[in-house]
């Protein structure tokens, strides 16, 4: 049924809350999972694009990107003690229309992503990645509700 899940990883140990969900589900179907961290290059609060910092932009996005490859390969090797096929994959931009875009455009048949399930105004305030990406795809989406 699934042939290709993708998981959205941002490096915190609760997004990776989706991985035992998407490897139990790839051993069961022979799929291959995809492991997708995306790096959104802008500081603060505020939200100031690096690219209104050029001095400081080509140094932060090469740590960034350095930093992510080193991540998305240790957890690969993680998945491959377990016998999971998989691959990483990273993208630059806006988190959510990356995940969309990269899951529609590469024909995923399954995304699985953590929600760090907050209510409320923090909700309203913190904005949610999955609820973004649940709304905006036609692709089937498994959530996984962690707690901090």
């Amino acid at each position: 049924m699934y042939r290709k899940i993708l998981v959205p990883l941002d490096g915190s140990v609760l997004a990776e809350k989706a991985i035992p969900h998407a490897a139990a589900l790839a051993k069961g179907t022979g799929a291959q999972v995809t492991l997708l961290t995306v790096v959104q290059l802008t500081l603060g609060v505020a939200g100031v694009k690096l690219e209104a910092m050029p001095e400081y932009a080509a140094e932060r996005r090469a740590a960034l990107t350095a930093e992510a490859m080193t991540y998305l390969q240790k957890v690969r090797q993680d998945l491959a003690d377990q016998g999971v096929a998989s691959k990483g994959v990273l993208l630059e931009g806006d988190v959510a229309s990356e995940i969309i875009n990269y899951a529609e455009e590469n024909g995923f048949g399954l995304i699985a992503m953590a929600t760090h399930g907050r209510s409320g105004i923090e909700r309203f305030v913190m904005g949610s990645i999955a609820d973004k990406v649940v709304q905006s795809t036609v692709k089937p989406v498994l959530l996984i509700r962690t707690r901090a």
